[in-house]
């Protein structure tokens, strides 16, 4: 299961019920914040997440609306030591104006004890272990250096207890290695193998997350199964012109992308000022029922729609 917690729902400028854009994606040790608009810090202090282990930053592009944010943070891990180090991810133009928001304007030329570590993203695996990985893909926003990520558990066979009670496997490591697809010998002799005790393979939970984008026919491939995708909203079909302008989708584009795509849930955000939220929703949920628009500070739990 992955947990998001949307700290800042707005397009490009905070509102009364809407801070600029920011979101939290938690699966077990791991902490990333996605973006990090413009008074990111106190929303993160008023979800209760705090800092501890806020130490990996995705950025899905460059915007001042998606990076302003991290002045603050910079600010304050540097002073009150809440962090070791940080990770920022994102493209090299992205990564270029981070930089000199840290270094030319909340650092000045000095020194921090906080460690700062810039990681330029290309398209493939940003991070894995043994049962996660992190991927990025390409997303296009007024130009080619915007970024989509994955996350994605990897798939996994179910050990089935009763099979497995009925066989004799004791408990400990025996039943380990069965999970680990090895065969086993018991005392009696009897070879037990994974398929003896092993489900069919589920896939895993898998969550994406797009920033913003002006077109949603390049990234089927990308959102296909997932089980829960995040993306913008900016307007609503009525509002076209200003969406092709300012290079965003409206509500019925994402809802599009999302059944074209069979995903499971579907959470929007980056919600225009002009609209109150009811709107989007109701445009979205029209296409693809299983919409919702996130606000700020609302936390989803996604998990696996096939287990």
């Amino acid at each position: 299961m992955f947990e998001v917690v949307t700290l800042g729902t707005s397009a490009s400028a905070p509102s009364i019920q809407r801070n600029v854009t920011a979101s939290v994606v938690i699966y077990r040790q791991y902490r990333f914040l996605v973006d990090c608009g413009e008074g990111t810090q106190r929303q993160i202090l008023r979800s209760g997440i705090g800092f501890r282990r806020l130490d990996r930053v995705l950025l899905t592009h460059g915007h001042l609306d998606h990076i302003l944010g991290l002045a603050g943070l910079i600010s304050t891990f540097s002073r009150w030591e809440a962090s070791e180090g940080i990770d920022i991810y994102g493209s090299r133009r992205a990564l270029g104006r981070v930089r000199d928001l840290i270094f030319k304007v909340v650092l000045r030329g000095a020194s921090s004890n906080l460690r700062i570590t810039f990681n330029e993203v290309k398209p493939g695996v940003i991070l894995s272990d043994s049962s996660f990985e992190l991927r990025a893909f390409p997303v296009e926003h007024k130009g080619r250096d915007s970024i989509g990520y994955i996350f994605q558990k990897r798939p996994r066979r179910p050990f089935l207890e009763e099979k497995a009670a009925a066989l004799g496997v004791p408990f400990g490591p025996e039943r380990r290695q069965l999970v680990q697809e090895e065969a086993i010998t018991l005392k009696d002799g009897r070879v037990i193998t994974p398929d003896d005790v092993l489900g069919p393979m589920i896939p895993g939970t898998k969550l994406v997350y797009v920033g913003d984008t002006d077109r949603v026919d390049n990234l089927v491939e990308f959102v296909q199964d997932a089980d829960a995708l995040i993306i913008e909203a900016t307007y609503l079909t009525g509002d076209e012109e200003l969406s092709k302008h300012f290079g965003h989708i409206t509500a019925m584009q994402a809802a599009k992308l999302a059944k074209v795509a069979g995903v499971g849930r579907l959470i929007l955000n980056h919600i225009s000022r002009r609209y109150q939220g009811p709107e989007v929703a109701a445009e979205a949920q029209a296409i693809f029922p299983n919409a919702v628009v996130a606000r700020d500070l609302d936390r989803f739990e996604i998990r696996n729609k096939a287990a």
